[in-house]
């Protein structure tokens, strides 16, 4: 019997926006799409699948700041990554290379 894999969104959206060239001024939209083409068959819709769903983001997203792990620019809403988040999407980021994020 094989373990299936889980993985918390908050660390897919860490490592998704961590992906980016840009780290510090993602529109919301553009992290919707990083996190869709990523790992579509956890940001896609059920029963649309093929689209994205970007209500997906809304509360882990505020979870991320609550944590300082991002920053969110209240005139523009655009996503920065802190050096906090940068540590903690490096360590996602070697764990889903090796297949071990739980």
């Amino acid at each position: 019997m094989s373990k299936r894999k889980t993985y918390s969104i908050s660390d897919l959206i860490l490592f998704s926006l961590y992906s980016l060239p840009a780290k510090n001024n993602i529109s919301f939209e553009r992290l919707v799409k990083e996190c869709f083409q990523s790992f579509p068959q956890v940001f896609s819709f059920k029963q649309y699948s093929q689209w994205p769903d970007a209500r997906k983001l809304d509360r882990p997203l505020r979870l991320l700041r609550g944590k300082k792990f991002i920053s969110i620019d209240r005139k523009t809403g655009n996503i920065g990554i802190t050096s906090l988040g940068q540590k903690r999407a490096k360590e996602v980021s070697k764990l889903l290379r090796q297949g071990k994020l739980l």
